[in-house]
């Protein structure tokens, strides 16, 4: 049966369309939205699909859904910009602006050094439960006490969870305010973003549910398969490594459809967005966006995309590439292009930008599959565009 798609696609923009289509015809899809901006102006705006990955009822022009790791992207961009205003100094030492994290030999740790996820606390020596990840408490207190698993500055590995309590402690410390309010008073509101750290109650009925998806039948490509396979696969099982400690820093793993879980505010994996948000706020980052204010000046957008980190990564057992806050294009993560970045979210969603094309891209999906980076659906949506521009 062909897939009812809605929406709108630009003049030369027919092949991310379609790729769309085969998504969810070849690749499993069963609800999802893409957006594209192009020179501040949008040029791709597609749903289709249930709301549920569960259900049946159609995605509606305005649905949103919990992008995980696509959240970071946004988070990044609050301490980015708070820097750009003169609010802090990247170089700084955290202890500067938060002093407990002073404590078991984090004092020379700076800021730029949680950005690029080389202050080597992705894990927790004891995971907090579901409750007390989102009490806005508990979280930072045990990042404080807790020690670095590596020589902050000397390595990195991705801090899957952690960087919400690092992030959004940092900001509250800083400004007073949440990073959930920070990032809804002065990014979602100034660029009209349907996008929030933290669902208000009165915007739930416009959250599908996510939930797991079958692979594909056949082999699809992406995904993380710069390893041996097997690597990969046995650091996930293995419930000693790195890897399974920073995804587990919060055990057991919360419910995503849960509205105590949407209701908190863990930047690291809870935002909740629209595909056309996730690429309007990219567009912003690089220019103007319908008249709009541009968010990052050219010396901000150098720091977000200059590569702080590359190599073998402790946590994904892959080599990744990290500016401030964002992923770089790069085989574990292909963008579209060298000077591409953004951040996905594990299971699907991505949002990105590419300065170069002026291009900035939204993907969300309420499908989730096994995948950290470099889903098949989004890379088949990238290429896409890659051949429209």
């Amino acid at each position: 049966m062909r897939t009812a798609v809605q929406g709108t696609v630009a003049a030369g923009f027919e092949p991310v369309r379609q790729a769309f289509v085969r998504n969810f015809e070849q690749r499993g899809e069963r609800g999802a939205a893409v957006a594209v901006y192009q020179d501040g102006r949008k040029v791709v705006d597609l749903w289709a699909g249930s709301r549920d990955v569960d259900g049946h009822e159609p995605w509606a022009m305005d649905t949103a859904q919990v992008v995980r790791s696509a959240t970071k992207g946004v988070a990044a961009a609050v301490v980015l910009l708070l820097h750009q205003r003169g609010q802090i100094d990247l170089d700084a030492p955290v202890g500067t602006y938060w002093p407990e994290f002073k404590a078991a030999g984090k004092e020379r740790v700076v800021v730029r050094q949680l950005l690029s996820h080389r202050s080597g606390l992705p894990v927790l020596d004891r995971p907090l439960t579901p409750a007390e990840a989102a009490d806005g408490m508990s979280g930072p207190a045990r990042i404080a006490a807790q020690r670095p698993v590596w020589e902050p500055g000397t390595d990195h590995g991705y801090h899957a969870q952690t960087y919400s309590w690092l992030l959004g402690e940092l900001v509250r410390r800083v400004t007073g305010r949440t990073i959930g309010r920070w990032v809804a008073e002065e990014i979602a509101r100034p660029l009209g973003l349907d996008f929030w750290i933290g669902l208000p109650g009165h915007e739930a009925s416009r959250v599908g549910r996510i939930g797991p998806v079958e692979e594909p039948a056949a082999p699809d490509g992406g995904g993380l398969k710069l390893r041996p396979k097997r690597a990969v696969s046995e650091a996930y099982r293995d419930p000693e490594s790195l890897t399974r400690r920073a995804f587990g820093a919060i055990d057991p793993a919360p419910d995503e459809n849960d509205p105590a879980f949407r209701a908190a505010e863990l930047p690291a994996s809870n935002g909740i967005s629209t595909a056309r948000a996730l690429a309007r706020f990219y567009a912003s980052t690089i220019g103007e966006v319908d008249g709009g204010p541009r968010l990052f000046a050219p010396a901000t957008l150098t720091l977000a995309r200059t590569e702080e980190s590359s190599g073998p990564d402790r946590v994904l057992v892959v080599p990744t590439r990290f500016g401030l806050g964002y992923m770089l294009h790069g085989p574990a993560s292909p963008l579209l292009g060298p000077g591409s970045f953004g951040h996905p979210g594990r299971g699907g969603s991505l949002g990105f930008a590419d300065p170069e094309s002026g291009i900035a891209l939204g993907y969300a999906t309420n499908g989730m599959r096994k995948g950290v980076t470099a889903d098949p659906r989004a890379q088949a949506l990238i290429r896409a565009v890659r051949s429209a521009i």
